[in-house]
C-alpha cells in the first residue's frame, strides 16, 4: 500500500457535508468513489475533519492508501476528470505512512464572510451571510477579545463526542472589506459548529443585542443555554490546514 496526500477545493452548497452518509451526497463520498474506480478497489479517504452541509473549502486535506503505482500528478489529473465540477483536487503528492490528515494536523484556519448591505446578492448568495442591518464593527472586535487564547469553548459547541472542549483560539480577527465583514479564525482545532456559534454571538453584539462583555459571560458559563443562534453555513470556508 502507498499513502497519498490530497488537497481539495469544493463548493459545499450541494453537499450534505464532508462525511459519508447513507443516501446523501457528500464530499468524502464522491472522492472515494472516483478514487476507487481509478484504483480498481475500494479506497477510503480520510479528511482533516468534517465540514457541515453548505460549508466550503479552499484547502481541505485528506489522505488515502492506494494500490496502484500511478504518479501523484496523474492521480490528480484523473480525479479532476471524473469528479463533479463542485470538487477539485488542487494538489496530490506521496506521503509517508505515518502521515494522517486528521491526527497530524496542528491547526486550521476558517474564514466567515458577511455581506452587510441592504441589498441581497444573487451571485454570492451561497458564499455569504447577508445581514441588512448595519453592524457595529468596533463592538464586535471588542467582543472578540474575550475569546482569543486557550479556553473551554463548551458554550460555543454543538452536541458532539469530543473528549475535551478546550481549544486554543490563536487568531480571531474581524475586518471590513467594502460591503463585507470578514472573520478569520485560527486554532489548534475546532469543536462542532464552534466557528458558526461564535460568529452568531458576535453578530448579536454588532446588532446591539448583546454587550461585548457578555461574550465573556457566555464563555464562562460553559453552556449553550440561552446562547445566540449559530450563523448559517454558507458564509463559512475552510481556508488552511497546518501540519
Amino acid at each position: 500500500m502507498r499513502r497519498i496526500r490530497l488537497t481539495l477545493e469544493y463548493d459545499g452548497t450541494d453537499f450534505s457535508g464532508w462525511q459519508v452518509q447513507p443516501d446523501k451526497r457528500t464530499v468524502q463520498g464522491v472522492v472515494q468513489e472516483s478514487l476507487s474506480q481509478m484504483m480498481g478497489s475500494q479506497i477510503r479517504v480520510v479528511g482533516s475533519g468534517r465540514t457541515d452541509a453548505g460549508v466550503h473549502a479552499l484547502n481541505q486535506v485528506a489522505h488515502a492508501d492506494v494500490t496502484r503505482d500511478i504518479p501523484a500528478v496523474n492521480i490528480m489529473m484523473g480525479l479532476n476528470s471524473s469528479l463533479p465540477r463542485d470538487v477539485r483536487v488542487v494538489n496530490c503528492q506521496d506521503a509517508p505512512g505515518t502521515f494522517h490528515a486528521q491526527r497530524s494536523a496542528t491547526g486550521k484556519t476558517y474564514r466567515y464572510t458577511i455581506l452587510n448591505v441592504p441589498r441581497p446578492t444573487a451571485l454570492d448568495r451561497h458564499r455569504v451571510w447577508h445581514i441588512r442591518q448595519p453592524l457595529d464593527l468596533s463592538a464586535m472586535i471588542e467582543g472578540a477579545t474575550h475569546l482569543r487564547g486557550k479556553h473551554d469553548f463548551a458554550a460555543f459547541k454543538s452536541a458532539g463526542d469530543e473528549k475535551t472542549s478546550v481549544r486554543d483560539l490563536r487568531i480571531l480577527e474581524i475586518s471590513r472589506a467594502g460591503s463585507h465583514l470578514v472573520l478569520t479564525y485560527e486554532a489548534n482545532g475546532f469543536l462542532k459548529h464552534m466557528v458558526r456559534n461564535i460568529t452568531g454571538a458576535l453578530v448579536e453584539v454588532g446588532q446591539g443585542r448583546l454587550k461585548p462583555w457578555e461574550i465573556k459571560r457566555l464563555l464562562d458559563s460553559g453552556s449553550r443555554e440561552n446562547a445566540p443562534k449559530k450563523a448559517p453555513p454558507q458564509g463559512l470556508a475552510l481556508i488552511q490546514v497546518t501540519y
